[in-house]
């Protein structure tokens, strides 16, 4: 066990306004997260942290992640399109996702529910590690500027909380930070927007203040 783990199941990931306050969301599914957490350790991945959530690998590839969001937490598979849905609990992030496919959780029931369902999947993904399998990606039908697609394929974290917007929201972030000319002015805009995407929100929603129990 990671104590950088630990640490942020405490304070969160750090990344938006809201970290080690009580408006963190993993405050909201924080039991939920230390039972995903126990069944991921158990299939034996390595643990640590990365874009400032738990991420768990094998032979030091990437394979899935834990995170918190507003509405749910979730565990992420980074390629989840490989995987054999044979329970059909895996779901797309948004609807120009391509290689993740992640399972939503409202409450700590929840996962231990399908504990043994989330078990065969994390062995499914080593093995797709095991193989070597890639997924083949088609191209973004959004115009997404360089600077961005750049951004979400190098944090995950990030990537994660954009899918998971509506399609207004990310077609208002893609106006938004394509519109400068200048390189440096779109990689501001985008730093600019970071924490807001992170929270779920839309380039002029004010944060709401939902707790979830």
């Amino acid at each position: 066990m990671n104590p950088l783990i630990d640490k942020y199941l405490v304070d969160g990931c750090m990344r938006c306004k809201f970290g080690a306050t009580p408006e963190c969301k993993v405050h909201n599914w924080n039991e939920a997260l230390k039972q995903l957490r126990r069944v991921t350790l158990e299939c034996g991945l390595t643990e640590e942290l990365k874009w400032g959530v738990p991420c768990y690998t094998f032979q030091n590839k990437n394979v899935l992640i834990i995170s918190a969001f507003r509405d749910y937490c979730s565990i992420s598979f980074f390629k989840g399109v490989l995987l054999n849905d044979t329970h059909g609990v895996l779901r797309k992030q948004g609807e120009n996702t391509q290689a993740s496919r992640l399972i939503k959780f409202a409450n700590v029931k929840e996962v231990i529910k399908i504990e043994p369902i989330l078990k065969t999947y994390i062995y499914q993904t080593v093995e797709v590690e095991k193989e070597g399998l890639k997924v083949k990606l088609k191209k973004n039908p959004e115009a997404i500027p360089e600077e961005l697609q750049q951004k979400l394929e190098e944090d995950a974290l990030l990537k994660s909380a954009f899918e998971a917007l509506t399609p207004g929201r990310q077609r208002g972030y893609i106006l938004y930070i394509s519109a400068p000319k200048q390189s440096k002015t779109r990689l501001s805009r985008i730093k600019k927007c970071e924490g807001k995407i992170l929270n779920g929100e839309g380039l002029h929603d004010k944060y709401s203040g939902r707790k979830r129990n």
